[in-house]
């Protein structure tokens, strides 16, 4: 197993270099690279859904970005210890009506020594917006990189 930088114990600067760099894959929509940041055996929580292992790591991401059209994500650290960090999150993305949604959530993330997350439990609720109220727009620039995410 190859190390993924950084790597726990985190501080605060490699918590959020952590966020950032997992916002960055995610909003590649690659579930094959967002993967990889996972051990072999990564056990998930998303909402109702228990995923364990890389392959059913592309397997849900790829559904989920089939449904979750120009999907755009932000997270934001909320705290860390260890080998642990918590993260909120917010994410817009359209169905295949047109309708626009908002989603918000919070991560449990736990990784190994070599930096790789071995669990993950995500809790999410979604809010129907219209187009006008959207507020993400593909990845986060450089010049909002140190910017937090709204509470709404």
């Amino acid at each position: 197993m190859s190390a993924r930088p950084p790597v726990p114990p985190f501080t605060e600067e490699t918590a959020r270099q952590k966020v950032q760099a997992a916002e960055d894959a995610w909003n590649t929509r690659d579930p094959e690279r967002v993967a990889l940041a996972y051990t072999e055996d990564s056990e998930w929580r998303n909402r109702d859904r228990f995923v364990t292992g890389r392959r059913e790591i592309v397997e849900f991401l790829t559904g989920k970005w089939e449904r979750e059209l120009d999907y755009a994500l932000r997270k934001d650290l909320w705290s860390f210890s260890g080998n642990r960090i918590a993260v909120r999150f917010q994410y817009e993305s359209r169905d295949a009506d047109g309708q626009w949604w908002r989603s918000y959530g919070n991560e449990l993330w736990e990784f190994t020594p070599e930096g790789l997350m071995s669990r993950r439990e995500a809790s999410i609720n979604d809010v129907p917006i219209d187009e006008g109220e959207r507020r993400i727009f593909g990845p986060r620039p450089e010049s909002e990189r140190d910017a937090g995410i709204p509470l709404r």
